[in-house]
């Protein structure tokens, strides 16, 4: 099997998953936000309501995002190489020979395969490379790129909250994770190329330590009011 981190490491920019990080645990205070202050409904409804305003708003905001880190959308279109159909935004990003199809899911909890809808299925079906004995069909389709999803878990404790954000690679059989990391974990790989990169540009005896960048500060829309106290608000 390929470096799958290695191949995701190449094509996808580091700050797009940063940014791709503010904008969607924003978007999920944003809707606890909304429903706790618009909807007058009870405790079961909101959460519902919450779950459903939750990813429409991240849906959104991670096609935006990558359309200004340079992702090619594949909006409503024909999965390459397959005549399966996508109805959800996936982002495509050349990388270095491997193509990367970003896609977005919300886990249920952290570590937990998300649900398989039609977009998904025809996603993962990108991740039979990574599976050689899905290819004993010497007539078989080779696809070259891989599908990986950026993931987000709510927090059941804390209303408007986000548990764990990963990336992940789900195998063609839809049944579980083939690569699996916390985006904390992930983001650990720049930073390792970033120190190979001083350490080349530099005379040895001028190299001390490689310094990660300032921590960034969550991206917060400005229609969004600070939020007070979390409460036994809505949640999904």
């Amino acid at each position: 099997m390929p470096d799958i981190r290695r191949i995701i490491l190449d094509a996808l920019p580091k700050d797009l998953l940063l940014d791709l990080e503010d904008r969607l645990r924003a978007e999920a205070l944003r809707a606890y936000e909304v429903v706790k202050r618009e909807l007058p409904v009870n405790a079961k409804r909101a959460r519902e309501a919450e779950g459903q305003i939750r990813f429409r708003l991240q849906e959104q905001g991670y096609e935006e995002v990558v359309t200004l880190h340079g992702g090619q959308l594949i909006v409503d279109g024909v999965m390459i190489g397959t005549d399966l159909k996508i109805f959800q935004p996936f982002a495509r990003f050349p990388g270095r020979g491997t193509g990367v199809v970003l896609g977005f899911a919300a886990m249920p909890e952290p570590r937990k395969v998300p649900v398989k809808n039609q977009s998904r299925a025809a996603g993962v079906s990108l991740n039979l490379a990574l599976q050689p004995t899905m290819f004993d069909d010497p007539n078989s389709v080779q696809p070259t790129d891989i599908f990986a999803l950026f993931l987000t878990a709510r927090d059941r404790q804390r209303a408007g909250r986000i548990e764990e954000i990963a990336i992940g690679v789900i195998g063609a059989e839809y049944r579980d994770f083939i690569f699996y990391e916390s985006l904390e974990v992930f983001l650990s790989g720049y930073a390792s190329d970033e120190g190979a990169d001083e350490v080349s540009r530099e005379p040895l005896e001028q190299v001390a330590t490689v310094r990660l960048k300032a921590s960034r500060q969550m991206f917060v829309p400005p229609e969004i009011t600070p939020e007070k106290k979390p409460g036994e608000g809505a949640s999904e």
